[in-house]
């Protein structure tokens, strides 16, 4: 397994050597999620929502690498119409299948006056969520009732799960497949430490799926 971005991790942010297994073990349940075809479905709240879609952006176009298209699926969109083909051919990059839990606003607002405001991302992995694809749930505590909620719902559908967290890990520690703790104590410094995590989470995807 090359884990250059790991090792470039853990020489800028020593502190997070605690986390090297974890860091590794969700690498590998995400790659092995996404080379079945699975997908990803993360949430958070506050500054962790944010994270969960600069997760989506990161890994849904090119990160640091050129993802070229797959020369088949060139070839279907030339197929339909040559002069469009061609050019989606040159601009589209490739994707990993993530979603966001936190953007639809119609749902998450039904959910808020029709059924619970804690259950705003368990609703969606009821929806959304398929045996084999994967939950990650963002908490600075690891006690945030809706990020537990939708855990709860993530594994008893089946899914792999997540947890990136701070402080002992909270109650997510004791539900996640895998928990990558953050070793601080307050919020803000709990997240400056959870960027360069999933950052490298996504680098080492996409050094595998878009090898040179």
């Amino acid at each position: 397994m090359q884990l250059k971005y790991l090792d470039s991790l853990l020489n800028r942010y020593k502190q997070l050597n605690s986390c090297k297994d974890s860091i590794e073990k969700a690498y590998t349940i995400l790659t092995s999620s996404f080379k079945n075809g699975n997908k990803l479905l993360v949430c958070g709240n506050g500054g962790s929502a944010s994270d969960s879609d600069h997760i989506t952006g990161e890994l849904l176009k090119s990160f640091v690498k050129k993802r070229i298209l797959e020369e088949s699926f060139m070839a279907s969109l030339v197929k339909i119409d040559k002069e469009v083909g061609s050019y989606l051919s040159s601009k589209l990059q490739g994707a990993l299948p993530v979603i966001a839990l936190s953007n639809n606003t119609s749902l998450i607002t039904a959910t808020l006056n029709d059924i619970d405001s804690n259950l705003i991302f368990a609703q969606q992995v009821m929806g959304l969520g398929k045996e084999n694809d994967v939950f990650l749930g963002i908490s600075t505590s690891g006690n945030s009732k809706d990020i537990i909620y939708a855990m709860t719902v993530a594994k008893a559908k089946g899914l792999k799960t997540i947890a990136l967290t701070g402080n002992d890990g909270g109650k997510l520690k004791n539900i996640a497949d895998v928990s990558i703790i953050a070793p601080e104590t307050e919020t803000y410094k709990i997240q400056e430490l959870h960027l360069p995590i999933y950052h490298t989470i996504c680098l080492l995807l996409e050094e595998y799926f878009w090898k040179e």
